[in-house]
């Protein structure tokens, strides 16, 4: 009887789920739940914070499944790091994302939204903690949201449910490969 409870799951109850770790693969993961929720007839929209628009796989997939898989560039690209003094430019861009990010969460029209490298921006200092924690709080009871990117902040980290942090063993990069299509982008 237990795992028939498991198996129906609750879709009152969301949770947060964050994907972590200096090891790649966390939008990837991000993605296979995005697929399994479309498997089951749910509406997912993944929102890409510091990615802009460059024509990558998980771009041209979710026109494919679209009308149940958005996938949005928000972003401008690669930013500097600097926590301490984040670059205005890469704080405006980051600021108006995150509008986006905050009426998709509230819309109360998906039963999953990804925040692809949301993490990243919080840790390079482009977007305040304390409102996304607010945000998260006030999400729809139903809504589950995946946080993907590297440097999570203790504070997300001590709210979500599920925490996966992907490690490096090795990667093709050091021995000089060139990224490839279908698996880097």
């Amino acid at each position: 009887m237990e795992q028939e409870v498991y198996m129906q799951g609750d879709e009152t109850n969301g949770q947060i789920i964050v994907l972590t770790g200096e090891g790649k693969g966390k939008t990837t993961a991000a993605l296979g739940m995005a697929l399994r929720a479309i498997g089951h007839g749910l509406k997912v929209c993944m929102l890409q914070l510091i990615k802009g628009s460059t024509i990558v796989g998980e771009l041209q997939a979710a026109k494919r499944l679209a009308p149940d898989l958005e996938i949005t560039p928000l972003g401008e690209g690669f930013v500097s790091v600097n926590p301490e003094s984040p670059n205005q430019k890469d704080v405006d861009a980051a600021r108006r994302a995150w509008e986006v990010c905050k009426e998709k969460i509230l819309s109360d029209k998906y039963a999953l939204v990804i925040l692809d490298e949301i993490n990243n921006a919080v840790a390079y200092g482009l977007l305040p903690v304390e409102e996304v924690a607010e945000v998260l709080n006030k999400r729809p009871k139903r809504l589950s949201i995946v946080l993907t990117g590297r440097g999570v902040h203790p504070q997300i980290l001590a709210m979500a449910d599920l925490v996966t942090e992907m490690i490096e063993l090795k990667h093709p990069y050091k021995t000089g490969r060139k990224a490839q299509k279908g698996i880097e982008y």
